[in-house]
């Protein structure tokens, strides 16, 4: 089959891979849709050691099943892969499982390929009426609506009368802005320093979007979401948050700096950090997805695999204006 590999960093070949065989109680997928992620980018650029080289990257797959009693189903993917029975998987934390695995990571291979395989227990299937472009935007948004029901959690408070930020305006912090709205906040905006990428959200979106350095009312957030997460986003979401409020860190640029600990403790400032969804999470989002609940979902562009490489270059570059690239094998 074909595949875009990694094979060192900022090194992406396009070629010939081994066609992957499904383990029992597992779908071949025939690729027709899969995301450039921020992790994929990580990844291409050598800051990840989870997934060495040579590796084929991506992860927010959709397709077809081939083969089988589903032979043709359309399915979009989850693709944390986990164990069904420890601790965090019986308390529907799964998405914490000590055991888990994920496409694009060893031992499994990715989805910048024309195949790729997955549990059973791993797809959800796609109405008929349902692009497979959008189906893959899945992944990403999930990430988004998990963040904003622990937020919810935390908050613990009517969400028609919050306000929110969300700091980035890729396809994660897009995700969680459509899904705030979702569970009824008004008052959302998004922070994104890209010009050009700030007109695209918002023709696509409706959403309001703007400048970072624009936002200037500090103490003045119930909820900050950063979808970015460098030591600069950190401090602004400490900023922008108001006494008493939340923080929800889902972005993964650099570990350290930027959190302001001392005004964290005196003002009762609830940070969290959260990771990927559960499958319970991806399954609602999918679904919400389908209910057109989460907005027209054409935040996107889409390029052949084989341009992949390029592709993420220009990400690096700054120079695409979606919030996300998606490959076409």
């Amino acid at each position: 089959m074909k595949a875009l590999i990694y094979t060192g960093p900022q090194s992406l070949a396009y070629g010939e891979a081994d066609k992957p065989q499904p383990g029992e109680n597992e779908h071949l997928i025939k690729i027709d849709s899969v995301g450039i992620c921020g992790s994929d980018m990580h990844a291409f650029l050598g800051h990840d050691d989870r997934r060495p080289a040579p590796l084929i990257l991506g992860h927010e797959v959709a397709g077809t099943i081939e083969g089988g009693d589903n032979d043709g189903c359309r399915v979009t993917v989850n693709p944390l892969v986990t164990c069904g029975h420890c601790q965090a998987c019986t308390s529907a934390r799964d998405n914490l499982c000590p055991d888990r695995q994920i496409i694009s990571m060893p031992p499994r291979e990715g989805g910048f390929a024309q195949y790729v395989t997955i549990p059973a227990s791993n797809i959800v299937h796609v109405p008929n009426s349902f692009s497979l472009e959008k189906a893959s935007l899945a992944e990403p948004v999930a990430c988004g609506w998990h963040a904003v029901r622990l937020a919810q959690s935390a908050l613990n408070r009517d969400m028609s009368n919050i306000c929110a930020i969300i700091i980035g305006g890729g396809a994660i912090g897009v995700g969680a802005a459509l899904s705030l709205a979702c569970v009824g906040v008004k008052d959302i905006n998004i922070l994104e320093p890209n010009e050009n990428r700030r007109r695209f959200i918002s023709a696509t979106t409706g959403l309001p979007v703007i400048k970072p350095e624009d936002w200037k009312n500090s103490n003045t957030a119930d909820l900050v979401i950063d979808a970015v997460g460098l030591e600069q986003t950190r401090k602004s979401a400490c900023k922008i948050v108001m006494p008493g409020g939340v923080i929800a860190h889902i972005g993964l640029g650099s570990p350290e700096g930027g959190l302001d600990i001392r005004r964290m403790t005196l003002q009762e400032i609830t940070f969290f950090g959260t990771y990927t969804y559960t499958a319970e999470d991806f399954r609602a989002t999918a679904e919400a997805m389908f209910q057109n609940k989460l907005g027209s979902l054409d935040w996107y562009e889409t390029r052949p695999l084989s341009q992949g490489a390029v592709a993420f270059v220009d990400i690096l570059q700054g120079t695409v204006p979606a919030s996300k690239i998606i490959l076409k094998p």
